[in-house]
Order: C-alpha cells, then sequence, then structure tokens
C-alpha cells in the first residue's frame, strides 16, 4: 500500500512509537491519532494530525477515529507494561485489538497494521525466524501479543483483511519512558552517580533498535508486503547485554557507579533473558537495519539525557 495521500487512524499515538510513526506519516498522508494519553503525552502528537481523546473501546471514540474513509489503521493501542503478571492485561489488549477489527469491519476498512512483540516467540533459538513454532510465550504480555495476532489473522483470511504485523525486538529513543532499562539507569544514576542497582544478574542480552529506523522499517513492510498476513520481525542483528547497557549509560554520563544485582538470569517473572529475532526476511524485503544495539543503545542515551522524562507519564 502506498502511503502518499492515504487517510490513517493511529491507536496510542500520543505514545512513544505511535507520535513517532505519527511524525513520519503526516508529511504525506491525512493522520488521525486516538489515544487516551495516559501512556503518552499530546504534546508528542504533530499539530497537523487530528486528535481523538478517549478509549477505543468506547463506541462514540472509535466511531470517531476510524470512518468509512480510513484507508490505514496502525493499532498500537495497548497496556505495554511487559512485567505486568496479570491475566487482566490479556483481557484489556484483546479488547482493544476487538474494538478495532469491529469498527474496521462495520465501515468497510480492510487494512491494518499491529504492533506485536518478540516475545510471542518465549525463549525461542537464536536468531529467531517469523516461521519459527510453536509458538510459546512465558509472559501475560506476550499471550496478549499472539492472541490479538490470532484475532488479526482470522480477519485476514475470513473476511479479506489485509494484515502487517510487527515483532518488535526493544525500541529505544526519544520519548521512551520510565520502565523501560534506559530510562530507569538515567533516572537511579541521577539520584546516586556512585551505584546503580541492575534487575537480574545484568548478563540478560537483547536486540535492540532505535525509533527512527523501527518507524521507517514498519512503513517499508506496509508499502511492499501485500498477502494477507504479513508478519515480520523487526530488530539489528546484533544484541546488547544489560550490562553493557549499564556501561553505556554511565560513560554518557560520565560517571563510574558500583553495580549490584538483584540475582537470577531475568528481570522478572516472564522476562525472556536471550533475544535475538532473525531479520532476513525484512532485509529479502529490501531493508536491512543500518546500526546494531550497541549503537541503538548509544544514540537513545543521548537523546534521553537531554529529555526531561522523569516528570512524563510511560
Amino acid at each position: 500500500m502506498n502511503l502518499e495521500g492515504k487517510r490513517v487512524c493511529i491507536t496510542g499515538g500520543g505514545g512513544f512509537v505511535g507520535s513517532h510513526l505519527a511524525d513520519r506519516l503526516v508529511a504525506d498522508s491525512d493522520v488521525t491519532v486516538v489515544d487516551t494519553f495516559a501512556n503518552g503525552r499530546r504534546e508528542w502528537v504533530p499539530d497537523a494530525a487530528a486528535i481523538v481523546d478517549g478509549d477505543i473501546r468506547e463506541a462514540s471514540v472509535i466511531g470517531e477515529a476510524i470512518t468509512a474513509e480510513t484507508d490505514l489503521v496502525f493499532h498500537l493501542a495497548a497496556d505495554k507494561d511487559p512485567s505486568r503478571d496479570e491475566v487482566g492485561q490479556f483481557r484489556e489488549n484483546n479488547a482493544l485489538t476487538e474494538s478495532v477489527v469491529e469498527r474496521c469491519r462495520e465501515v468497510g476498512v480492510d487494512s491494518i497494521a499491529f504492533t506485536s512483540s518478540s516475545v510471542v516467540y518465549g525463549e525461542a533459538p537464536r536468531p529467531t525466524p517469523e516461521d519459527y513454532a510453536p509458538l510459546e510465550p512465558i509472559s501475560i504480555y506476550g499471550a496478549s501479543k499472539l492472541g490479538e495476532e490470532s484475532l488479526l489473522s482470522v480477519h485476514a483470511h475470513s473476511h479479506d483483511f489485509t494484515v502487517w504485523n510487527f515483532r518488535f525486538a526493544n525500541i529505544v529513543g526519544p520519548r521512551l519512558q520510565l520502565g523501560a532499562v534506559i530510562p530507569d539507569f538515567i533516572r537511579k544514576l541521577r539520584e546516586d552517580p556512585s551505584e546503580l542497582e541492575i534487575l537480574g544478574d545484568g548478563r540478560q542480552e537483547k536486540s535492540y533498535m532505535h525509533i527512527d529506523d523501527c518507524v521507517d522499517a514498519m512503513c517499508h513492510v506496509v508499502e511492499h508486503a501485500d498477502a494477507p498476513v504479513n508478519t515480520y520481525n523487526l530488530g539489528t542483528r546484533t544484541t546488547t547485554s544489560v550490562r553493557t547497557i549499564a556501561d553505556i549509560v554511565a560513560d554518557e554520563m560520565g560517571i563510574e557507579p558500583e553495580y549490584t544485582f538483584t540475582g537470577g538470569d531475568r528481570g522478572w517473572v516472564g522476562d525472556v533473558p536471550r533475544m535475538r529475532l532473525s531479520v532476513e526476511k525484512l532485509a529479502a524485503l529490501g531493508w536491512e537495519p543500518d546500526g546494531s544495539s550497541d549503537d541503538a543503545v548509544r544514540q537513545a542515551t543521548r537523546e534521553l539525557l537531554e529529555q526531561d522524562f522523569e516528570t512524563e507519564s510511560d
């Protein structure tokens, strides 16, 4: 789908990824952002975008955001806390996606791009390709994303939708908020530059991708992949350990803290300690990540050090 001139709705468009996506699209597309702004900020939404303020599970809100004139929905709205170990998160996230697909069917919108996650794979062999099976998530968050992918698959195969699923690595950059490792380290070290507590043993090792590359890859996939269901990993070919992230943050802050560790091989219940996605399918479509995970972490750290995120909501 050529995005130029299209009418696009972004659910969760006031959040970290959604607002950057809106920034990218407004130059050439007619963008509507719908968000409660519980996990984002209204000022992040570009002036050229229309804003619908509210919960997409409410008929009046989703009815205003997605109309018969909408060409494509980027569905990003979700409870994104990967450490939340409650079944309620599964119900809430799936209810958000149900609301979107039901409204799309009602008004004849047949194109949805969905932000999923690498956590749908669980603890899979690395690098993990998109066709790896069985998918066995180990967190409620991963289960919710897999459930949403399944619902979208049904609509693609039974109701003539076109669906793009993006299985994200760890996306980093400006506007990333507390709860993610880089801003958490910055906050802790601002409070006490002499010591940094690291969850787990610090050996957790994952792929990190800068938000600019993430948005560029999302747009490329939507414009070049046209199967009923198009599932793509978005990440880099390299990984970075939590300890290395601590080193990068400390280096960029010009300090040398002592590290302490909470212990164990993961940071929380459901944490996948090691993750690296195969991006060969993405490369075959004509888009390849430019930098490494270390590059993404260092760039994001520099950007976040210039951002007063501590008083902002996640």
